[in-house]
């Protein structure tokens, strides 16, 4: 009788305690409630080619001359090889993980530059505007060594409505760029938005593609 009405406590306690308990993966934008330039913001899709630029050859490319394939330069979000290391071996080098959040922390920074949320060029290293956290896992402890095979399925229904939020947000953009322009601001509103999906699509990525947790993420644009 006593381990019967311990075990449904415990399963209750432990779900309490996981829903109270911060998702591994949070992102927040600081509101810029300041004028923004509006020359830059005008100006916007020239001034971030020479930072793509820079997140491109960070993150990956090859180059084709004559036929001939050339890598210009390494890196990218490290996916197969830590899925394999948390397979065969349940562990996540540290590195790695590293690797992983810097380069999704930079990347970030560009978006939220592109969706004229911060008028500051975005740093290759400094935070910024942009708060991107993510929980380093004890692989042994919180995942399960095969559900990585899986996640990039599991994640499809967040995919397809994220798809038309991202369009929602294309156009909050849009709004907000000529907002900007008239009135140095960004419409509170729009900016919230804007910032949840991001944040919602930051939360799918660390949970399917970086490895970086089992919990599934919530489908929700709010912290």
């Amino acid at each position: 009788m006593v381990g019967g009405a311990t075990g449904p406590l415990g399963t209750h306690a432990a779900m309490t305690t996981q829903e109270t308990t911060p998702y591994p993966v949070r992102l927040s934008v600081e509101y810029p409630d300041r004028p923004l330039n509006r020359i830059s913001t005008l100006f916007r899709l020239l001034w971030i080619i020479p930072i793509a630029i820079v997140l491109a050859l960070v993150s990956g490319s090859t180059l084709a001359v004559n036929g001939t394939t050339a890598i210009v330069a390494g890196g990218g979000l490290l996916f197969l090889a830590p899925l394999l290391m948390i397979l065969f071996r349940q562990k996540y080098p540290r590195w790695w993980f590293d690797w992983n959040r810097e380069l999704y922390r930079f990347s970030t920074r560009v978006a939220v530059y592109l969706a004229v949320m911060d008028d500051r060029y975005p740093s290759t290293d400094e935070a910024q505007s942009v708060r991107l956290d993510i929980d380093y896992p004890d692989v042994p402890r919180d995942l399960n060594r095969f559900l990585p095979l899986v996640k990039w399925i599991l994640v499809i229904p967040h995919i397809i409505v994220l798809v038309f939020i991202g369009i929602a947000a294309v156009f909050a953009v849009i709004f907000a760029w000529f907002a900007i322009l008239f009135t140095g601001r960004y419409p509170r509103g729009l900016f919230d938005f804007v910032e949840g999906f991001l944040r919602w699509g930051t939360r799918v990525t660390g949970y399917a593609f970086l490895l970086a947790t089992d919990r599934y993420p919530p489908f929700s644009l709010r912290p």
